[in-house]
């Protein structure tokens, strides 16, 4: 190679050099080298994201667990539900009273005498013998009838 040829040839790379494109190529190829790398980039986002994002966790968690312990201490003051139905307790007396009667057929003592009938067939019907019941609660029904109705002071027991 000659002389000539070596410096059309250089002039050449020159000229390709001064291209825009290439320029462009070779000042990002500097830019990169002057700056930090990006995977350097990446890992200062990472070491700054982590200790974000487990305090985030942390604080939440707190959040929680503040609203558990107040849902806990209302569950616990709240006032006992009964579990069961509550019944009158004891059995029947000597003499049967106006309000054993008014007990018995589960209506007020001062009611009217159509709501003591509604009353007295509503429970003979879910104690009758016939279906089941017992003779004693049923003479005691028929007692508690009469007795809201006046037709009697109770006179003890029927049998």
């Amino acid at each position: 190679m000659d002389e000539l040829e070596f410096r059309l040839g250089t002039c050449w790379a020159k000229h390709k050099a001064s291209s825009p494109t290439q320029k462009l190529k070779q000042s990002s190829e500097k830019a990169l080298n002057e700056t930090p790398n990006s995977e350097l980039r990446h890992d200062t986002f990472d070491a700054m994201a982590t200790p974000f994002l487990a305090g985030l966790a942390v604080a939440a968690t707190a959040l929680a667990g503040r609203y558990g312990i107040q849902a806990w201490h209302a569950f616990k003051t709240r006032p006992p539900k009964p579990r069961m139905r509550k019944f009158y307790e004891g059995g029947f007396q000597q003499t049967m009273t106006k309000r054993e009667a008014a007990l018995i057929l589960g209506i007020r003592e001062n009611a009217p005498a159509d709501k003591v009938k509604e009353a007295h067939r509503k429970v003979m019907v879910a104690n009758h013998p016939d279906a089941g019941g017992s003779h004693y609660l049923a003479s005691k029904i028929n007692e508690a009838k009469d007795v809201m109705l006046g037709k009697t002071k109770g006179s003890g027991s029927a049998f």
